[in-house]
């Protein structure tokens, strides 16, 4: 089956064929290169979303991220971010992968139609010069034989007439057989052209115009088997990304399950518990010990056996117990303590008056006539527990910038160490200063850390003994820490750590060991990878703190070059240190989290 032999005779349509066949590719091309558009658009915007709902830092979201909720949302928007990259890796695959291969294809198909089809026409052009060539022969063969029957015809009329000369005869001899020679030439060449027509007539339906024939079906059939080609590979960029479209899923799902109810609740309860005890019962005022009047059946009080009388309160005049609506006002009020367990700044109206418009978050200085100032620096102005928390979070900040110091100053020294042992490498007493100015930074920071920790310490001191099984409050006090202006301060005594307790000669001191905390605090997670690098040296990395690293090995990197010719990287999950950075390639990931460039 050769369209040689077959459509012999159907150059044109061959011609408009292989022309669709280009037009169809070319619309496939067009296609690719608009779901490649989709594809990196929809990355896009996949990209913002994320970006648009990640937690920001210094904010109260990033206060949120502790609740396993949020934390789970957190991983699912990263997930989503992988998710879009793997939507661009379609894009890329696509448009490099298909769309420039098959546009260099079309090229080569167009310019490969474009000869055969020159060379096509060059053979048909030739045969209808052959056939013009035999049709000229012919007519000139065919004027020759009846010019030369005229003059024959006219030689015999002469020799038959008597009244022609002699000569006049001969002459129409002569001219007779002119003509009949030129008629043998004619005849002649018409023979020659005619057997030279025939061979290239031959050459051409059975040999030319079946060989250009082949080249185009062979052009047309290579471009259908790349076409289904590419329609696999189409195929196949899809599915190259779903194992690992999959693991973003599964992280969803493991980040899903991981929403503990019972965590969140006890991390509320962390985040805003007073530490306060609960307020105790009331105290019944009796101002009825003034009055000299006789007991009857009429009065307000009933007789006990051990006659002692007992209040009996009528149901209008019975006065409903705090915190649900003020006492009703007398005209002098004797001020007596309270129970252990509540303090007397509990009792006073203006403090019911301010439990009954509490509010999460809304200061009660309306009614106390708080003046809001600046945070103090040891944050005597929070509850107990919670000036705790404040405290120990600035302790281990301040360690985590202690360690980020030392760490810098240990860098610096093998840097010293480096430059001592290869002078060419840089002077040592260059960094001598740098480290003289860590050093104070250190001790500095020392100072403040001993600082805090004593303001701890006097906090954890004064803290009862916590009880799971007690009732916990959860702000019920929180607005009640900042300094009165008030007369509400003389009926409450204010504790050295700006926390309000009983009377000092009935407060229950219990000291509460620092350990009780330190699964709160001490979970310091490791430090994330911020890029990758490639060593471009061997290095031995001998000293304390360096990791030997081969030539050509690539690691993960999780601490930037901080100006002192270092950086950190990780082998693996145990196996991390310092490489000079002059040894190193880096390729720092910018999106990720962390990867930050010190000048």
């Amino acid at each position: 089956m050769s369209w040689g032999t077959e459509l012999w005779d159907q150059f044109d349509n061959l011609e408009k064929h292989t022309q669709w066949g280009i037009e169809v590719l070319e619309k496939y091309i067009k296609f690719v290169k608009e779901r490649a558009e989709i594809e990196i658009n929809y990355a896009k915007q996949l990209r913002n979303l994320s970006k648009k709902y990640q937690t920001k830092k210094n904010s109260k979201e990033e206060e949120e991220s502790k609740y396993t909720s949020c934390k789970a949302f957190q991983t699912t928007l990263n997930e989503m971010n992988d998710y879009a990259g793997q939507h661009e890796v379609i894009s890329e695959n696509m448009t490099s992968m298909i769309m420039a291969e098959l546009t260099r294809f079309v090229q080569e198909l167009k310019q490969e139609r474009k000869t055969n089809f020159h060379e096509g026409r060059k053979t048909q052009q030739h045969i209808e010069t052959c056939w013009k060539q035999l049709e000229s022969s012919k007519r000139r063969f065919e004027r020759d034989c009846k010019e030369a029957d005229r003059a024959q015809q006219y030689f015999e009329r002469m020799d038959a007439d008597i009244n022609v000369t002699k000569a006049d005869v001969e002459k129409a001899r002569q001219q007779a057989q002119i003509r009949h020679q030129m008629a043998d030439d004619s005849k002649g060449d018409y023979s020659s052209v005619l057997q030279k027509f025939n061979h290239e007539q031959q050459e051409h339906y059975h040999t030319r115009i079946p060989a250009i024939f082949q080249k185009l079906q062979d052009m047309e059939e290579k471009r259908i088997l790349r076409m289904g080609e590419s329609l696999k590979s189409y195929a196949e960029i899809d599915r190259q990304v779903i194992p690992i479209i999959g693991k973003c899923l599964d992280g969803i799902t493991k980040s899903a399950e991981s929403i503990n109810a019972k965590q969140d609740s006890q991390t509320v309860i962390e985040s805003f518990k007073s530490g306060f005890e609960p307020p105790g019962d009331v105290d019944f005022e009796d101002f009825t010990q003034s009055m000299k009047r006789t007991v009857s059946d009429t009065s307000l009080t009933n007789t006990r056996p051990d006659g002692k009388s007992e209040p009996k309160i009528p149901g209008k005049s019975r006065g409903k117990l705090w915190p649900f609506i003020k006492k009703n006002k007398s005209p002098k009020q004797q001020k007596e303590p309270l129970s252990h367990r509540l303090n007397d700044f509990m009792t006073s109206k203006p403090k019911i008056h301010c439990f009954r418009s509490l509010k999460r978050g809304v200061s009660c200085a309306l009614c106390f006539g708080f003046h809001q100032g600046a945070t103090p620096e040891d944050f005597s102005n929070l509850p107990p527990e919670q000036r705790r928390k404040k405290l120990q979070q600035k302790v281990d900040e301040l360690n985590k910038d202690i360690q980020k110091e030392i760490d810098q100053r240990d860098a610096l020294t093998k840097m010293k160490d480096v430059y001592m042992k290869n002078p060419q490498m840089g002077d040592p007493a260059s960094v001598a200063q740098k480290l003289i100015e860590i050093g104070n930074n250190i001790e500095k920071l020392r100072v403040e850390v001993q600082k805090f920790e004593g303001w701890l310490a006097e906090v954890e001191g004064r803290l009862p003994a916590r009880n799971d099984n007690s009732r916990r409050q959860s702000g019920l006090y929180e607005t009640q820490n900042t300094a009165p202006v008030n007369n509400c301060a003389q009926d409450r005594e204010s504790s050295p750590d700006g926390s309000y307790t009983e009377d000092q000669s009935q407060e229950t001191e219990v000291k509460v060991t620092p350990t009780e905390f330190d699964d709160d605090f001490d979970d310091e997670e490791p430090l994330p990878t911020i890029g990758t690098c490639k060593a471009l040296y061997p290095f031995d990395g001998e000293n304390e703190g360096t990791i030997s690293v081969a030539e050509g090995e690539i690691l993960s990197v999780i601490e930037e070059d901080k100006g002192d010719g270092w950086t950190r990287i990780r082998r693996n999950e145990e196996e991390e240190g310092y490489v000079p950075t002059s040894y190193i390639e880096v390729y720092l990931d910018k999106n990720a989290k962390g990867a930050k460039t010190y000048i």
